[in-house]
């Protein structure tokens, strides 16, 4: 069993749904932060969903980031299981970057 600490880091450059990570196989994820920064100075919000096979869970539905601010959006961790998939949306394309830290605890 190993663990490993990596990140994920999207610019959401468009108003569509956008993969900001996916479970690996045989691993437990451990979501440990989500930063949302706005670089445009115009402010924007951002929907986060967690997918489920063929469920989809809301984690934040439009979360207002207000112009050239950065927000933590954890207060605990969130624990993904292999092939869920997180994905982000902004409202408009180019103002919004998001950053998970993430530890991966192999099961194999």
């Amino acid at each position: 069993m190993a663990n490993i600490y990596t990140n994920s880091k999207v610019d959401l450059t468009n108003n569509s749904e956008t993969v900001v990570y996916t479970g690996p196989s045989a691993t437990t994820s451990i979501i440990k932060s989500i930063i949302v920064s706005d670089d445009s100075g115009s402010g924007d919000s951002v929907t986060l969903t967690l997918t489920a096979g063929a469920s989809v869970f809301s984690l934040f539905k439009t979360k207002t980031i207000s112009a050239n601010q950065t927000v933590e959006l954890l207060s605990q961790p969130l624990i993904m299981q292999e092939s869920e998939i997180l994905k982000a949306t902004a409202a408009t394309g180019n103002r919004l970057h998001i950053l998970l830290s993430v530890l991966q605890i192999n099961r194999e």
